[in-house]
Parts: C-alpha cells; sequence; structure tokens
C-alpha cells in the first residue's frame, strides 16, 4: 500500500515536472520570437527609410539639373558666358 502510494506521487511529480519544463521551453521560445519580431520591425524601417531616400534620389537623378550638376561636378563643364575660377590650395 506504502508503495503504491509512493509510486503514485513519484508520477504525479514528474508529470509535474514534465508541465513545469515545457511551460519554462516555450517562454524561451516567445521571448526569442518576440525579439526577433523587434529586430525585424528595426530592419523593416531602416530599409523603408533607405528605400524613400533611393526614391528621392532616382526622381532628382531624372532632371536636367541632375545632370547639369553632375556634368559640372565630374566633367568639369560650364554654361556659355560663365568664367572659370581656379583655386589653388596653399601649403
Amino acid at each position: 500500500m506504502k508503495k503504491q502510494i509512493t509510486l503514485k506521487r513519484l508520477v504525479i511529480v514528474l508529470i509535474f515536472a514534465i508541465f513545469v519544463f515545457n511551460y519554462i521551453k516555450q517562454e524561451v521560445t516567445i521571448k526569442r520570437i518576440k525579439e526577433d519580431i523587434v529586430n525585424s520591425q528595426e530592419q523593416l524601417d531602416e530599409l523603408k527609410s533607405k528605400n524613400s531616400k533611393l526614391e528621392a534620389d532616382l526622381i532628382k537623378a531624372g532632371s536636367n539639373e541632375y545632370f547639369e550638376e553632375q556634368a559640372r561636378k565630374r566633367l568639369g563643364m560650364i554654361k556659355e558666358g560663365e568664367k572659370v575660377v581656379n583655386s589653388q590650395k596653399q601649403n
């Protein structure tokens, strides 16, 4: 009789331990998933910001002012009637 009670207690304790273990495991998994969601949201926000900047650059790149600006910077071109002033740095 006493052996049966001890065996029942052991089974109950084991079942309880399994439930506790599974609960803790689920809580850890939920915490990790929430952290992943936060990280993914931060990455999404960064990418949206970058995308907006690229869209603005694309619109700007299609304008005549942009082509003129790039021709001046990269090719050293000037408009008719403009004078070129070269400045040299003194050491």
